[in-house]
């Protein structure tokens, strides 16, 4: 766990703890393949800019802006610090549960859950719920 922005302030040590229980958690759920988080010697995450994450987001997946959070499949997460923020405020979260909801997130990325369209995305969500609760409940 890596803050890599200086933008905004991000308890690097919270987000670390929780990133363990919800690996715990991730690596609970059921699936019917063997998926690259199981094989994973060590995850990043890292917090980047939202100028980072667009670099990142225009060079990896073609797409201008940035966005919340990009998993790629040897284990790196990377969020947004200022895209959390947006979202936050937008959905009426803490920017910590915002940021947790996005490790949860690229957790499950790795796990194999996808994301592209709404059926799929759906499932994802009802899992990162469950996860997110579960969580809370363990501190």
């Amino acid at each position: 766990m890596r803050n890599l922005q200086r933008k905004l302030p991000v308890d690097v040590v919270d987000l670390e703890e929780f990133a363990r229980k919800a690996l715990e958690l991730c690596l609970r759920v059921p699936r019917k393949k063997k998926t690259d988080l199981l094989q994973l010697p060590e995850i990043s995450v890292l917090i980047v800019s939202d100028r980072r994450m667009a670099s990142l987001h225009r060079q990896f997946m073609n797409e201008s802006g940035p966005t919340d959070v990009i998993t790629f499949q040897h284990g790196e997460i990377f969020i947004s610090a200022e895209t959390a923020r947006r979202n936050a405020r937008r959905f009426g979260n803490s920017l910590e549960r915002e940021l947790r909801l996005y490790v949860v997130h690229g957790l499950l990325h790795l796990k194999g859950f996808d994301d592209r369209n709404e059926r799929s995305a759906r499932k994802m969500q009802g899992v990162q719920g469950r996860i997110l609760a579960k969580v809370s409940r363990l501190k």
